[in-house]
């Protein structure tokens, strides 16, 4: 019997697709993703459904864990129900053992089920990288601590109650969650296999690194973006949430270049990070006998569209870098098949050798990575809170807005790829939103959108609008 491969994955947090050099930015440095890009399958057109509320990250990591669609989690992915069986379970039952750190964002309880191993762990949305708030593990699952905490910028600094054991200053979370990865395969003798869940904060903002990283970055060199606006052209109701207001209204070419430089710096100093991880696994002699997988849980705007955020539709919001390497992985590899985040779940299923939980209802891509050819998704669906839909197939994209505005847009990808110019008031293309529009209402029935209470808010569909 074959011995079942060790499992890498790592997490990243606002991670747009286009930030990886060997997967066409030439701006970026990422020597140890693009490394990772060549000696395996790149997903180039992976998605996110986005989310039922401004913090995209919480629902987009409860699809991730449980394999399950936007409106079939519970609520916007506080908790994940034990009904809802994680990937973290399934490999604990399968016979591995599971490590996490870093964040974790939906609920200590799914926690404790999901990891036999762990520590630095950050049960939270987003904090001051260098003053982080963390969990030890407990074998018994006992994550109920609090301590009194001032200082973080989110909160205005006022004093708070936080859930964690201690605050770790000095160091870096991106330093502090790669060194306790390394401090796991250190320590690691056992002869079962291994499923590490590394799980990084960065490069969300606060955007702040060691400076060697951010000395990388000129702003003056930095292209600013093909879609970059002043402001969004209507205000659909997200000008005032937090992440837009990391730059002042209007945007200026050179505070978008200087943001855009920052988080680049950012970007580097992770993959700096991943490389020690990566570096370890070498040391081991387990390089081939273990699957690495790199994902982000969003996408994000720097001034694209006017936008700061991930709270849109837009490609920059919605699609995530997905990298997958080792055994039984082609190698050089990019795939421009469609594919969502919660396909990640029953594709390492599928890799190796374990039973897909029948709670589970994402596709396991692996079987793409064996033929090209198959095409398992040939649109998907995009929702964010109650106010904006969207649809796509390989060429067109149809976002509707119900809410503060009301409105559709259609973009043609292959011509607009940066969705600059929407043909909505060109008549020719009636048939193409009546096509388009059909099928989101379709989305909407299969993904039982009107039985959640976010879902059921968007009163914008209309099969004859």
């Amino acid at each position: 019997m074959m011995r079942k491969p060790h499992i890498l994955f790592i997490f990243t947090d606002d991670q747009r697709f286009d930030t990886i050099h060997a997967l066409g930015n030439p701006e970026i440095h990422t020597p140890n993703m693009d490394w990772l890009v060549e000696r395996g399958t790149a997903f180039t057109h992976a998605h996110i459904p986005s989310g039922t509320c401004a913090a995209v990250c919480m629902p987009s990591r409860a699809m991730l864990h449980t394999g399950r669609t936007l409106f079939h989690i519970e609520n916007e992915g506080q908790n994940i129900p034990s009904e809802h069986i994680t990937m973290g379970e399934a490999f604990r039952q399968a016979g591995y053992r599971t490590f996490g750190t870093g964040k974790w964002h939906n609920g200590a309880n799914s926690y404790a089920r999901s990891f036999t191993d762990g520590g630095s762990i950050f049960f939270g949305g987003m904090w001051d990288h260098w003053n982080v708030p963390i969990c030890d593990f407990d074998p018994e699952g006992r994550y109920d601590r609090t301590i009194p905490f001032t200082g973080n910028f989110s909160l205005n600094n006022k004093i708070t109650r936080v859930h964690c054991d201690r605050i770790h200053p000095g160091n870096h979370s991106t330093d502090l969650i790669a060194g306790e990865a390394v401090n796991f395969l250190e320590r690691y003798q056992e002869k079962d296999p291994y499923l590490m869940y590394v799980s990084f904060l960065a490069p969300h903002d606060p955007r702040t690194m060691p400076e060697e990283f951010l000395k990388m970055y000129d702003p003056e060199n930095i292209t600013l973006p093909g879609n970059f606006a002043p402001e969004h052209p209507f205000d659909y109701g997200v000008r005032e949430i937090r992440d837009e207001l990391l730059a002042s209204y209007p945007r200026t070419e050179e505070g978008v270049r200087r943001h855009i430089a920052e988080y680049y710096a950012m970007i580097t100093h992770l993959d700096h990070a991943i490389g020690t991880i990566l570096q370890k696994v070498k040391d081991r002699g387990e390089l081939d006998q273990t699957i690495v997988v790199l994902a982000g849980d969003n996408g994000l705007a720097v001034g694209q569209h006017g936008l700061f955020g991930k709270q849109s539709l837009y490609e920059h919001s919605v699609r995530v870098p997905l990298l997958f390497s080792g055994p039984g992985i082609p190698r050089g590899l990019q795939l421009s098949n469609y594919a969502y985040l919660l396909d990640i779940y029953p594709t390492l299923c599928g890799l190796a050798g374990i039973p897909i939980p029948d709670s589970v209802e994402g596709l396991d891509l692996h079987f793409m990575m064996k033929d090209p050819s198959l095409e398992l998704r040939k649109t998907l669906y995009f929702a964010y809170g109650g106010c904006i839909r969207g649809v796509k197939d390989r060429k067109y994209k149809l976002i509707e807005y119900a809410g503060k505005y009301h409105g559709i847009q259609l973009f043609d990808l292959e011509q607009d790829p940066l969705e600059t110019c929407s043909l909505v008031e060109h008549s020719e293309f009636a048939p193409v939103i009546k096509a388009l529009r059909e099928e989101l209402c379709r989305y909407r029935d299969a993904w039982d959108e009107l039985a959640h209470p976010i879902g059921r808010n968007f009163i914008g569909i209309q099969p004859d609008y």
